[in-house]
């Protein structure tokens, strides 16, 4: 089952869920924001091959951090996605494991 982890009022996420619900994909969404994220699952993540494309570093919350979280690695960086789900690129598409994180039906299909 493919799990779509992102903020319900995102708008890529809704275009990405619109774009899978007509694509007959079977697919659940997990809203981060009001459903949280589990530590381990996020920390998973961050060792994924997908790491680098985690922190959205065009996001208005980026842009409010100061120069020292914003080079946050490991546990601090862990902590800080964990307090500012926001700064994480969405949608993440998860299967297994990470498959694809923003939104580029190309990678999809």
């Amino acid at each position: 089952m493919l799990t779509v982890y992102g903020i319900g009022q995102c708008d890529t996420c809704r275009k990405a869920l619109k774009w899978l619900a007509a694509q007959g994909i079977e697919h659940q969404f997990h809203d981060f924001r009001k459903q949280g994220l589990q530590p381990d699952l996020l920390r998973e993540w961050l060792s994924s091959s997908f790491a680098d494309k985690l922190v959205n570093r065009r996001s208005a919350t980026w842009r409010k951090l100061g120069t020292a979280q914003r080079e946050l690695e490991g546990a601090a960086l862990l902590e800080l996605l964990l307090d500012y789900p926001t700064l994480i690129k969405r949608p993440v598409f998860v299967a297994a494991e990470i498959i694809a994180v923003g939104f580029d039906p190309q990678e999809l299909v």
